[in-house]
């Protein structure tokens, strides 16, 4: 069963493991002694993490780590795209430094213990005893051994290039965080890209006097509104996600050819051209193939395989002086952890709120809206709960606070037997939200 649950992690182990090997053909038991050190390492380090700090902040610093890699690969792909396209490019020291044992242990070694915290971030919370971050270690040592005898078995005619080596790795290594929803990297990257554009656009429109011109007319709001919808961030993410990959397989692809002036014999000078040129194309595999892998971390960031609780609003109806009473015991157990929906209704106006006890044991009462998004509404999964309209994860520790994509919090007086909030209050709240999304509402989906 642990295994099974931890298969994409694994598959993904083996894959970088393989590929290390291939990239680092001759320094294979380097890349063996790293690779079953530093996955073990990785292990115990998210294991100590949440136990130092439990909630969402262990798995936002091996999110980073992440991030951090995917960084590396962007200026890895820069360099690449320089060294093949720059005449007389300084070759040697790269060279030496790169096939030494020092790079091929480092690579090795943290590629390890970031690839073993994710998959160890798939085991916190479900297992808090021993064996089973135990099995997982054994199971990861067996298959980056059994990865390195494929390696060896596979044709000396496939080469692997340093900047493609890093590309596979790196792709791996954001597929096996896709799908953890706490380590996903695509979906915030969307929302940081909206965001950005969100608030880019309309500070834009209020320095310039824009909504004020004379000849700006209504039908180019309906343009204009596009950059307030999520496809912004969606385009914009998938551009950063894949132009690293694209670069490693263009640095490829125009490499020089090996140098021929010096032969005189055209057979042997074909030879050796057609030689380059097959070895290049094999070098581009590699680096396709991480595109594939993007794609797949993308699929799974924007179809997760996880089931959210989603619950039907429950239609609830206040006092004649407006007050909304909800008990915490009853036919809802408001105080179990998980999100309950309520849907107000009075006056032709409606609302749609939640309660949910956050694990600081806490109850809070918000809006199921933000001040940023379409009012899609929220579901909850594995310590978060997802907006709907922009896949944005907001950990439940963070329910209740103000700001960017979280829930509007809603003013309520908890007592023993429920919680009290005022109706009149909950309709204007949710009236003002929606006339502040209104553009994304129009330059939405």
């Amino acid at each position: 069963m642990v295994l099974a649950k931890l298969a994409p992690h694994l598959l993904s182990w083996a894959g970088i493991v393989l590929a290390m090997g291939r990239g680092f053909s001759g320094r294979r038991s380097v890349v063996a002694a790293g690779a079953i050190v530093g996955f073990p390492l990785g292990v115990a380090g998210a294991c100590l993490l949440s136990r130092a700090y439990p909630g969402d902040f262990s798995f936002a610093i091996i999110r980073d780590i992440v991030g951090g890699s995917f960084l590396l690969l962007w200026g890895g792909a820069v360099a690449a795209i320089y060294s093949s396209t720059v005449r007389e490019f300084p070759r040697s020291w790269g060279e030496r430094l790169a096939n030494s044992p020092f790079c091929a242990g480092a690579v090795a070694l943290s590629s390890g213990m970031i690839a073993g915290a994710i998959s160890a971030c798939r085991l916190v919370g479900t297992y808090n005893t021993l064996p089973p971050f135990l099995l997982l270690a054994l199971a990861a040592s067996i298959l980056a051994l059994a990865a390195l005898a494929v390696e060896r078995a596979l044709a000396a005619s496939f080469p692997v290039s340093h900047s493609g080596l890093m590309a596979s790795v790196v792709a791996l290594l954001l597929f096996s965080a896709s799908s953890i929803i706490r380590l996903d990297l695509f979906s915030p990257l969307t929302m940081k890209l909206m965001k950005f554009s969100h608030d880019f656009v309309h500070q834009f429109f209020e320095s310039m006097l824009i909504p004020d011109h004379l000849f700006i007319r209504t039908y180019l709001w309906g343009y204009i509104g596009l950059l307030f919808g999520n496809g912004v961030g969606f385009w914009g993410a998938l551009i950063l996600w894949f132009t690293p990959a694209v670069l490693v397989a263009l640095a490829i692809q125009w490499e020089r050819l090996p140098s021929v002036a010096h032969i005189r014999q055209g057979a042997q000078r074909r030879r050796l051209l057609a030689t380059g040129i097959r070895a290049r194309r094999f070098r581009l595999v590699i680096p396709v193939l991480a595109m594939v892998v993007l794609a797949a971390a993308v699929y799974r960031s924007r179809f997760p395989s996880v089931e959210y609780w989603d619950p039907k609003p429950l239609p609830i109806s206040a006092s004649p002086s407006g007050d909304i009473f909800i008990p915490k015991k009853g036919d809802v157990d408001l105080e179990d952890g998980k999100l309950h929906k309520y849907l107000f209704k009075q006056g032709g106006r409606e609302a749609r709120f939640f309660v949910l006890m956050t694990p600081a044991g806490k109850l809070t009462v918000d809006l199921d809206a933000c001040a940023i998004c379409k009012p899609d509404g929220y579901g909850q999964a594995e310590g978060t709960v997802i907006c709907y309209y922009c896949k944005t994860l907001i950990p439940l520790e963070t329910v209740g606070q103000p700001g960017g994509c979280n829930p509007i919090p809603l003013p309520f007086t908890e007592k023993e037997d429920g919680v009290h909030i005022d109706g009149l209050t909950l309709l204007n709240m949710w009236g003002t939200n929606a006339q502040s999304t209104a553009r994304v509402k129009g330059g939405g989906k």
